[in-house]
């Protein structure tokens, strides 16, 4: 009985084994991401092309390439150093318009009318929520946005189609600081 015993126990040790991980039938290399990334390189490199084209053509302007990825020039400028930029949580009321890099208008400011936009607690797409913290009260700024900084893959499911570089003539109207601030 002792030999039974210990057989027994032998054969439940040796057949209570943990299974083994499986093992993945073939290994993706990550080459639909690779795909993707040179798509955007050629993209941005295309997009990049056609606005230092349209730069190189309209030279009376001064253009400012920002931090963010995006030109713009001053139409009107103000040259009052008290003046504050808008930050977080500012109100900001201002009117814009949309056109494309050639100048044919999608949006006239009649379209889009006046804006409140809270910054930074809004929904508003990357460039323009950026270029108004560029601006003081009172000033007009044309920006010229690569369409990731703009409208991107899916433009807006209306007029702007996708990836679609912008211009934007923006005026701020007034900066309205928080009790935040």
């Amino acid at each position: 009985m002792n030999k039974f015993l210990t057989l027994t126990l032998i054969t439940l040790a040796f057949a209570c084994k943990s299974p083994e991980a499986r093992r993945p039938v073939s290994v993706k290399s990550g080459s639909f991401i690779d795909a993707s990334v040179e798509r955007n390189k050629k993209l941005n490199a295309k997009e990049q092309a056609l606005i230092e084209k349209f730069m190189t053509q309209k030279q009376d302007n001064d253009y400012i390439a920002s931090e963010s990825g995006f030109w713009y020039f001053y139409n009107t400028k103000t040259e009052i150093d008290s003046l504050q930029t808008p930050v977080f949580g500012d109100i900001v009321n201002y009117n814009y318009d949309v056109k494309t890099l050639n100048g044919n208008t999608i949006y006239s400011f009649d379209d889009i009318k006046t804006r409140n936009y809270t910054i930074d607690k809004e929904e508003l797409f990357t460039g323009l929520r950026e270029g108004l913290k560029l601006m003081k009260t009172g000033e007009t700024v044309t920006f010229l946005f690569p369409s990731q900084k703009a409208y991107g893959y899916y433009g807006d499911q209306n007029k702007i189609g996708s990836n679609t570089p912008l211009m934007c003539q923006v005026t701020l109207n007034s900066i309205t600081k928080t009790e935040d601030d």
